[in-house]
């Protein structure tokens, strides 16, 4: 049995419905039943049927609604796992920081190709962050205090799920020092990043340590699994660019955030109109159960 959720960024109406359940049944599957409207603008459609068939016909119902279909069984997730750029934060941090050394478009043209998969992630990364070198390490407070702002409903996602008994996890790319903050900020128990080279008050231009890249993401989704015994089936990954892909696939759910195309492509759903409270309708968690404080 499947479950296919359709999530309007304002409000569901009777035809939006009727067209669903018309599509679904074009796809060959059956419905065998539905949920009454969820606060005005999510419904699960319950049906057996192809999935991948399902969510493809889904995907190109009018309006401004996003489609998660997935199986029944396990539908709440006892783990999240997400990137922190243009996901759970609005920016790219490191080309909101390059913006301080006046080089933001030069860096930002890198990050683009980065995350649409076009370029090696760690060569393109340590490309950036030595173009970075002689910065102020001052400049990046200021680019926390000035630029970095939390993404519409990650908190909330984050301390609800957190509040169910959920492991949450912070996966960057980025740098230690926005992931630190922006964990704390959130809700999330851990986190895991690149850390930016300093000394004398100045960047050098280089990184300490592992890289987090695409195979740690995964490594650490996994690892993270293992040690709460938890099935994979029961994790959430959620990532919006090609770094993200190997854990968005491995991940029972894998969610794509306003995701490039590669990302959106390889993910179990593709959310691209709602905020991040979506994934907690995706879970079946109303907002009368939501976390908001």
């Amino acid at each position: 049995m499947f479950i296919a959720t359709l999530i309007a960024k304002e409000s569901l109406n009777e035809r939006d419905i009727q067209s669903a359940i018309a599509i679904l049944g074009g796809a060959g599957a059956t419905v065998t039943r539905q949920s009454d409207l969820i606060d005005e603008r999510v419904l699960d459609i319950f049906f057996d049927g192809d999935p991948a068939t399902a969510r493809k016909q889904l995907e190109e119902i009018e309006g401004d609604i996003d489609v998660a279909v997935q199986p029944e069984a396990n539908r709440l997730k006892k783990l999240l796992i997400s990137d922190m750029d243009s996901t759970m934060i609005t920016v790219e941090c490191i080309d909101e920081l390059a913006d301080y050394a006046g080089i933001k478009s030069e860096i930002a043209a890198i990050t683009e190709k980065a995350m649409q998969g076009e370029l090696d992630f760690e060569e393109a990364l340590r490309g950036r962050v030595a173009l970075l070198e002689g910065l102020e390490t001052a400049a990046i407070q200021l680019c926390l205090d000035e630029r970095v702002k939390i993404m519409p409903g990650a908190e909330t996602l984050v301390r609800t799920m957190a509040g169910g008994g959920a492991t949450t996890i912070l996966v960057s790319g980025g740098f230690t020092k926005f992931a630190s903050p922006v964990a704390q900020a959130i809700g999330f128990k851990t986190f895991h990043a690149n850390v930016l080279g300093e000394f004398a008050g100045l960047l050098t231009g280089g990184l300490d340590g592992p890289i987090v890249d695409s195979t740690r993401k995964d490594e650490l989704l996994q690892s993270a699994a293992r040690e709460g015994s938890l099935s994979l089936e029961s994790c959430l990954a959620v990532g919006d660019g090609a770094n993200d892909i190997p854990m968005l696939q491995r991940a029972g759910l894998g969610v794509a955030y306003h995701a490039k195309p590669k990302a959106a492509q390889a993910a179990d759903i593709a959310i691209k109109y709602n905020d991040l409270t979506a994934l907690l309708y995706v879970q079946g968690i109303s907002r009368d159960q939501w976390v908001t404080e």
